[in-house]
């Protein structure tokens, strides 16, 4: 009797292989090319796949591998550095609220429609949750008054916010304008994004595909050595799991930080 094939359940019921869907999700994070670029490269190599499923395994695909790479993040600086930048979305204004530490680190991003106190709060109520436990110390922002009510009103609301230092000095922000340019040379190839979940997933893709050129993921003892290749780190990352054929049924046991979780599929 012939035995099942162990794959990650996330790539059940797809016809082409992992290694495709990786490389191709990868090669289109990490450099500037196009869907279309990436169908003609891979047509070359024997592989006939569309740009609108490159562009399908990439909104599928982006924020499971987010996840995966966040097991192995090294931790920031309670400094931040922090300013959004306009991004063209279906034609319109959208912005995206970024932070680094003082060391040039990325701490997080959200993409909003507007440059509004709203969204200065979800912002950082999404960086300091992703970032727990750290106590952060100190805040450098802009001229923008809506993020500084931001703040404001996350410190009357939160005690975690009440004993952070805000400052405005406009050099120490530098450091973060000048990190804004790597996510704009990424957005410079694509004619457009054309809908603001798209252009979400596609960001955040292109944040980590940043953070992983700026090692700031760390693998422990036994992990990928600094000098190893790219292909090699993210293959390291991304298998998160275990899978052992019983019958039909396929035991997946993922480890995570601190705790091991089991779950039982049906194949």
């Amino acid at each position: 009797m012939t035995n099942a094939i162990v794959r990650d359940p996330i790539y059940r019921r797809r016809k082409f292989q992992p290694e495709i869907i990786v490389l191709c999700v990868r090669w289109y994070l990490t450099y500037r090319l196009s869907y279309r670029d990436l169908s003609e490269m891979m047509a070359e190599q024997g592989v006939i796949v569309s740009h609108s499923t490159i562009l399908r395994w990439v909104q599928r695909y982006v924020p499971e591998f987010e996840r995966r790479w966040d097991r192995y993040a090294r931790h920031v600086q309670p400094s931040w550095r922090m300013d959004e930048t306009a991004v063209s979305v279906r034609g319109g204004p959208h912005y995206l609220y970024r932070a680094v530490d003082k060391r040039g680190k990325t701490v997080d991003s959200l993409l909003c429609t507007e440059r509004s106190e709203a969204a200065a709060r979800a912002f950082f109520s999404k960086a300091l949750t992703t970032h727990q436990p750290l106590r952060l110390r100190k805040v450098n922002l802009d001229g923008n008054a809506a993020t500084h009510r931001a703040l404001r009103l996350l410190g009357q609301e939160n005690p975690d916010w009440r004993s952070v230092v805000v400052r405005s000095c406009r050099y120490l922000n530098n450091i973060v304008e000048q990190d804004h340019r790597a996510i704009k040379r990424r957005c410079a190839p694509m004619l457009a994004l054309k809908s603001f979940r798209t252009a979400a997933v596609m960001l955040a893709g292109a944040e980590l595909a940043h953070r992983i050129h700026k090692r700031q993921f760390s693998f422990g003892r036994g992990g990928p050595r600094r000098l190893c290749s790219l292909k090699h780190r993210w293959a390291r990352a991304l298998a998160c799991h275990d899978a052992a054929i019983d019958g039909r049924k396929v035991t997946v046991v993922t480890h995570d930080r601190g705790c091991t979780r089991t779950q039982l599929l049906t194949c």
